[in-house]
């Protein structure tokens, strides 16, 4: 068994501090995370400008600098398999090296604690690239559960920690198998949806993962972090002809809504006695300490935020052939009905309306920030039926040039989970504004949004139903 009794301030030190955890998380912490800490990543925010940018991975070949806000770990040894396989709902009886997944970690009542990606880059030694909360449940698991592993933890960049394992650059775009293949020094043959292949480029041995996000043949590129600048300045140069454009941070996290992705939500650690052992082992240093929540959704407990798998539209990955934490949770839940993954797309003269009280006499609505309106790591606006209903909550806000469009990615009652249902998302916190120093004092407002599809964008969207298609 881990020794819990750590000489520092556990989670849950912390929480035995705090009478409210919403309220706390609310007002009192800044996030551990680049998406709204930029200062914590050295990549600027846009490169030309957000609007160029986004139109990169549509019209000609994106490039993004993913080295340094993702944590990374590297799992190995005798036990390494069978440690995954305790946590993830995921199989994997049928996972090759050089092949990729995307993995996912729950408490013992079935609801999600984070997710990753899952990398088995040689025999016996696996990666798992961001997803911070389900990285320390993995680490607390080979711990407490004696698994034989080696674990090395690689964080994100920031003050206190420059120097990353490794590089990763992910382009996407219509252009980006093209400068795929003009970049390597030999051709691999054609690579699946999230297969892997050892390539050189500049004289570098790099990872490439076929990982696109916006429909098109995307490649992610990986390797030592010395090599990082030779790789880099051979896409640059190689993607001239390509029309490249790198990507800033902006432009980076504004890509949720057409992917319609949840990253990061609230992990499911805080409320459930079972895992008092890991808040004990986490410090009140931790992410999952240092949680941040922004939005007009205010349950009146913590596990108002939590989702399981299937709320995430993953319930095609949850296997019963293994034995893993959660089980039997998510097995008495498998036939539901559960919650599902959309869409909300704004009413565009419901935008103008917020934009147009910043000149109009009085308090303000919530400020509504471009391309990425969302103002917390973790996001989440109630969303109402016509009746005045809650029937849902919703994560990532923002604007698509592609699509022209003010997107929310939402998790909703099944019975309102449908294509053109008209709802309402409640914009703005509560009582004028929480003391989150970038928040300003404000009104809220309801505005009308219609359901859309997840993922929204259409190329994304073939591209799914491609997969689907090739899975049955």
């Amino acid at each position: 068994m881990p020794d819990t009794n750590h000489p520092f301030r556990s989670l849950q030190d912390l929480m035995d501090e705090v009478p409210d955890l919403v309220e706390y998380f609310a007002n009192d912490t800044q996030s551990p995370h680049g998406r709204n800490n930029p200062k914590l990543s050295p990549v600027p925010p846009e490169f030309t400008n957000w609007r160029h940018e986004q139109r990169g991975w549509r019209e000609s070949v994106a490039l993004f600098d993913q080295s340094h806000h993702m944590p990374e770990m590297f799992v190995s040894g005798p036990d390494a398999k069978a440690l995954l396989s305790r946590v993830g709902v995921n199989s994997l009886s049928s996972f090759p090296v050089l092949r990729a997944k995307q993995f996912v970690g729950c408490n013992h009542k079935g609801q999600v604690i984070g997710e990753c990606v899952l990398e088995h880059v040689e025999e016996g030694v696996y990666e798992l690239i961001s997803g911070m909360p389900l990285q320390d449940w993995v680490h607390y698991v080979a711990e407490s559960e004696g698994f034989d592993v080696t674990i090395e933890r690689d964080p994100p960049t920031s003050p206190d920690h420059t120097d990353r394992l490794r590089f990763r650059f992910g382009t996407d775009g219509p252009n980006a198998e093209a400068l795929f293949r003009e970049v390597i020094e030999e051709d691999p043959g054609e690579i699946r949806f999230f297969h892997m292949a050892k390539v050189r480029i500049a004289g570098c041995d790099v990872y490439v993962l076929r990982h696109g996000m916006a429909g098109y043949k995307g490649v992610e590129y990986s390797g030592a972090a010395a090599d990082g600048p030779r790789v880099l300045a051979a896409l640059l140069e190689a993607g001239k002809a390509y029309d490249l454009r790198r990507g800033g941070a902006t432009t980076y996290y504004s890509t949720l809504g057409e992917t319609g992705w949840i990253g990061y939500p609230v992990p499911a650690i805080y409320s459930d006695p079972e895992m008092e052992g890991f808040r004990r082992w986490l410090s009140e240093d931790s992410w999952q300490a240092r949680l941040q929540i922004g939005g007009s959704h205010r349950p009146d407990d913590i596990s108002g935020f939590y989702v399981t798998p299937y709320d995430l539209n993953l319930g095609r990955i949850v296997k019963f052939d293994h034995d893993f934490i959660g089980r039997a949770a998510l097995e008495a839940m498998a036939d539901g009905p559960h919650r599902r993954k959309m869409t909300l797309v704004w009413d565009i003269e419901e935008v103008m309306r917020i934009h147009r009280s910043l000149y109009e006499e009085g308090e303000p609505f919530k400020y509504m920030n471009l391309p990425m309106a969302s103002y917390a790591m973790n996001h989440w606006d109630a969303v109402y039926d016509p009746s005045g209903k809650q029937v849902g909550m919703c994560n990532f806000t923002g604007y698509t040039v592609n699509e022209g469009k003010m997107l929310s990615v939402a998790i909703l009652d099944p019975e309102v989970a449908e294509v053109g249902t008209e709802l309402r998302i409640r914009w703005g916190e509560p009582n004028g504004g929480s003391r989150k120093a970038h928040v300003e004092r404000h009104r809220q407002t309801d505005a009308i949004v219609t359901v859309g599809p997840n993922p929204y964008a259409a190329a994304a969207q073939e591209m799914k139903n491609a997969r689907l298609a090739r899975a049955t």
